[in-house]
This record gives C-alpha cells, structure tokens and sequence, in this order.
C-alpha cells in the first residue's frame, strides 16, 4: 500500500507541530495538509518550519475540503466546535478521522457516530498505548473487586489545560463502570467542596489538578478495607500521543465504516 496522506487539524499548535513532525519519521506516512482555524496569524506558514523541520512546502490552510481531496486521512487533537465542524467533510471525503479532541459532550458524540455508517472514525480520550492498556486493566480490576472498594481517579495537567476531568479520566472512569456494569452517569462524583456528607457508596470519584508543563499524569485507586490498590500512568512528552494517533490512523486504513478506538487499534476490545 503507497504512502497515508494525513492532514494535521490544528497544526499550528503544539500538538499539531509533535504531529507534523512523528509524520515526517514515520514510514508509510506522509503529511499531505495543515488545518489551522480561520483568521489565525500562522495561516501560510509552513507546517515543516513551525515544527522546526526543514520547509516542507505544505503551508498551514483554513479550507479543509480543498486540501481533503488529496489525503487518506486527518488527524484531530483541536477544540469541540472544530472537530465537529471537520466531521461532513471528513466524512463526505472518505477520510479516516482520528480524534483526540478532549472536552467533547454527548451531543458532540452523537454527531460523530452519526457519520460511521460511511465513514472510519478512530476516537480516544487519550491516544497513548500505555494509557489504553491501563484502561483495559482498569476495567479488569474493577471487575474483579466488589463495591467495597471505592474507586479514585486523579489526574494532573499543565496550566494551559482548560477542561477538566481531562478526557483520559473519563475514559478510565467509563472503564471503571463498565467494569462495574454501571453507567458512569449517576455514578460520578465531582468537585467535592465544603461539607458533602460521606461518600456515596458506588460512585466513581474524580479529581483534577493543574500546573506547571506537566503533559498528563493519571492514577486510579481502589481504596478497600484496610488495603488500597494503585493504577498509574505518567506522560513524560506528547510525543507518545502522537505516535498513538498516527498508529491508529495506519491502522484503521482500509478498514470498513464504523466507529473505533484505541481499544480496537491494539486488540485489546475482549481484554
């Protein structure tokens, strides 16, 4: 099979440019376009030198269906409105549209599947492999343990985040209830303050904290009688969700219509 041509969504970032340039080093992929938001200073840049590479000689374009009609692909770590507004043209392209996008809503969801009877979407809350096989454990262990073990799940951000939960803690939180066999709506606890009685029995707890560059730290406890039970994966550099989104986008080429994640990517949906 020839080379993947994949567009880099919001490739003026710094997610964009770690993309741009775990593209230019891996075979079998190539980038084909640079999508960054209307009106933004950047728009024809070249995406090579703002990602310190050598000019490459695609420059950073607001019009995705022009630079879609020669691409295989699109890779997309931007903001809720963007990604939902990539979607019809993904889609309407044929293109394999992996998002890494956090902050979506169920609505934003909806949208997304609303398109895999004829498109190829790879979504994740968090395209690293270290995190996805977390994940998996997660839903094992909390499986295996009773609700007498409360469930935990911390994570930290550097200060530029602007969601919270992060995307990784909920999809470990969903892996925690399904686990469970519960939906984690109804059963999450967030932004506990002041006095909030004991702890419900059955919820899964959340906390956040940012700071500093930190690019995402998260642990998830399992705090029985007397024992307590820790899950934790740290990310030193983004570089490894980079990795994780091209991977998946080499992956999920070729592949028939639907709706995957990273889950699926490693083999890991009967873990």
């Amino acid at each position: 099979m020839s080379e993947m041509r994949l567009i880099v969504a919001g490739a003026g970032g710094r997610m964009g440019r770690t993309l741009t340039r775990v593209i230019s080093e891996t075979e079998g992929a190539v980038l084909a376009g640079a999508l960054e938001a209307p009106g933004s200073e950047l728009l024809g840049k070249d995406a090579g030198v703002l990602a310190g590479l050598p000019a490459n000689g695609v420059e950073l374009s607001a019009d995705l269906w022009s630079m879609s009609a020669n691409a295989d692909g699109i890779l997309d770590f931007t903001v809720p409105g963007a990604t939902i507004a990539n979607v019809a043209i993904a889609a309407e392209r044929g293109l394999v549209h992996v998002i890494g996008t956090t902050g979506l809503s169920s609505s934003d969801d909806a949208v997304i599947r609303s398109v895999t009877s004829r498109a190829i979407v790879v979504k994740s809350g968090n395209m690293s492999l270290g995190i996805n096989l977390l994940a998996a454990l997660v839903k094992r262990v909390a499986q295996s343990l009773d609700t007498s073990f409360d469930i935990e799940i911390l994570e930290m951000h550097h200060k530029g985040k602007i969601d919270a939960p992060s995307g990784t803690a909920l999809m470990l939180g969903e892996a925690a209830a399904a686990g469970r066999g519960i939906p984690l709506a109804g059963h999450s606890a967030r932004g506990r303050d002041g006095e909030t009685g004991a702890r419900r029995p059955g919820d899964i707890g959340f906390a956040s904290l940012r700071g500093g560059t930190a690019a995402g730290d998260h642990s998830v406890f399992f705090s029985g009688p007397a024992e307590r039970l820790v899950l934790s994966h740290h990310a030193e550099d983004r570089m490894i969700f980079a990795h994780g989104a091209i991977k998946a986008a080499l992956w999920a080429h070729g592949k028939k219509p639907g709706y995957y994640t990273m889950a699926d990517v490693l083999g890991l949906e009967n873990f």
